[in-house]
């Protein structure tokens, strides 16, 4: 009886529609008793009989159409438990999955805690994620775990794992745990585990990609290609940095700005599965992350750039909030755009996502403090560039660093897709519905979390990452009260000065009245 009256409540939403059924049937019963009680009717009844039945069997109709779509809606978010059947309902669990696993299909590539914020966004949306990262280590210093393991660079691939699981906290636990005493002594557990699934199944790809059944996690993680490579950077003023980690100091110190980015070897193959994947995409996100030593390197493997040129889906770039000291410094929204273009060729990106650049002053002067800017949107160079923009709020404040809002990212790629989809008339389309469903949740989250305004008698929500607006506003406010104080004592101080010149002036008047009268007198 509980989940019979659930379906009267008002976050249902369904008694509009029985409502309307009701009214389809008397509307429609009225027609047929009228026609069938009726002995003589002239032209003008039997119109009014024949329009209330067509009226009330439409209506009828109609509702019912609208409240098997929302039937579906409650359905889907009601069983939507990425893995947990709710009350042990094993058909919602198959439904689940099944939404899930017919989701779009999408490959982000990049690296470094952007690509993170993407993939953390889109598996509340679809099982079919593709991550590209590159296992290189661009001229870092090998861990001690990795020097006894003799292993490959895999902290992006390890990160990647983290933010595609069910359990991000408990998956990054693992996989980052480093043992303290015994022969395992500095060992990482991430390190050990990737190696013994590479001596299992005796190829690395493979036993990355056989992780999703093992680890759980939705989507997979694909290296960009399996043969170390270098990062070089090439300077405007011919200097070579052959040092991913150097490019920054060495810029610096010549202050000369990055030309170009390439790879050592240059013809390094794709790993299995790149292609395939980039080819079967729905949509393509390229980055966030740094621009040249996390993005463009990825688009340089041989085929990778040429295969997302034919791809016809969606071809997204995810524009930075901040530009980067050694690497972006003063770059615009456009220089970006034109520096991937630049190494990659034209039609690499169609679309580009980008930030409002509304952040809490006082975290952008931490920034400003490292070398850091907001990236200018210069939306007019950009358009030039051939691409559509799409403005959105896309970053918030993770405890002390500005970051890419995962859900907004999400909602802004699945949008586009749903208008796609709309386009193609498959409203009723069981993706559809569960795309669209989950797009209005989070833009009803998002909304939320980034208009609330915390007042001195609430108490604030015990979150890690709290709303870029709330914050804003919470630190606005007070910064706002303390300036119209300070204001207000200028004010007074000002004029508290003004009367006693004032004062002053009225006093040495009278004096000097006082001596011209004794003058006078005299």
């Amino acid at each position: 009886m509980k989940g019979f009256f659930k379906w009267f409540g008002n976050q249902s939403k369904m008694k509009r529609w029985i409502l309307l059924i009701l009214l389809g049937i008397i509307l429609a019963s009225y027609g047929m008793v009228n026609l069938l009680i009726g002995k003589e009717l002239n032209f003008i009844q039997l119109a009014k009989i024949v329009i209330s039945f067509v009226v009330g069997f439409t209506i009828v109709i109609i509702a019912i159409i609208f409240m098997q779509k929302r039937t579906l809606e409650l359905f889907v978010q009601d069983t939507d438990s990425r893995g947990e059947a709710k009350d042990g309902n094993v058909k919602s669990l198959i439904f689940n999955k099944k939404v899930y696993d017919e989701g779009p299909n999408i490959v982000v590539i990049g690296g470094g805690a952007g690509l993170d914020s993407v993939l953390r966004g889109l598996k509340n949306y679809t099982n079919n994620i593709t991550a590209i990262v590159t296992i290189s280590d661009y001229g870092r210093v090998a861990t001690d775990s990795r020097k006894m393991l003799e292993t490959l660079p895999l902290d992006d691939i390890k990160n990647s794992f983290v933010a595609l699981a069910n359990n991000e906290a408990v998956m990054n636990g693992i996989l980052n745990y480093k043992f303290t005493q015994g022969r395992l002594k500095e060992l990482s557990f991430g390190d050990i585990y990737l190696l013994a699934m590479k001596e299992l199944y005796g190829d690395f790809t493979l036993s990355i990609e056989q992780s999703k059944n093992v680890l759980n996690m939705t989507g997979r993680v694909l290296p960009v290609t399996l043969q170390p490579i270098d990062i070089c950077a090439e300077l405007e003023d011919g200097t070579i940095i052959e040092n991913k980690d150097k490019i920054p100091e060495i810029v610096n110190s010549k202050v000369s700005k990055i030309n170009r980015i390439f790879i050592n070897p240059s013809n390094c193959m794709p790993a299995p599965g790149v292609i395939e994947a980039i080819q079967k995409a729905d949509a393509i996100i390229i980055g966030p992350g740094s621009l040249y030593t996390n993005v463009i390197p990825n688009l340089l493997v041989k085929g990778v750039a040429r295969t997302i040129k034919e791809n016809k889906g969606f071809k997204i770039y995810i524009s930075n909030i901040m530009t980067e000291p050694g690497q972006t410094d003063n770059y615009s929204l456009s220089d970006h755009i034109k520096a991937i273009q630049e190494h990659a060729g034209k039609g690499i990106v169609d679309y580009c996502i980008y930030d409002t650049g509304e952040i809490i002053p006082e975290f952008v002067r931490r920034y400003n403090k490292e070398g850091q800017e907001l990236v200018e949107q210069d939306t007019a160079k950009a358009k030039e560039e051939g691409i559509k923009l799409l403005q959105r709020n896309l970053s918030y404040i993770d405890g002390e660093f500005i970051r890419h809002n995962p859900d907004a990212i999400a909602s802004s790629i699945i949008e586009l897709v749903c208008e796609d989809m709309k386009f193609r008339d498959m409203e009723n389309d069981s993706r559809y519905v569960m795309l669209n469903s989950k797009l209005k949740d989070t833009k009803k989250k998002l909304k939320t979390t980034t208009t609330k305004v915390r007042t001195k008698k609430s108490k604030p929500e015990k979150s890690e990452r709290t709303s870029k607006f709330a914050m804003k506003y919470q630190d606005r406010i007070n910064s706002i009260k303390q300036s119209d104080e300070k204001t207000k004592m200028r004010k007074e101080e000002r004029n508290r000065q003004k009367q006693i010149r004032n004062n002053s002036e009225i006093l040495k008047k009278d004096k000097t009245q006082k001596k011209n009268t004794i003058k006078t007198k005299h």
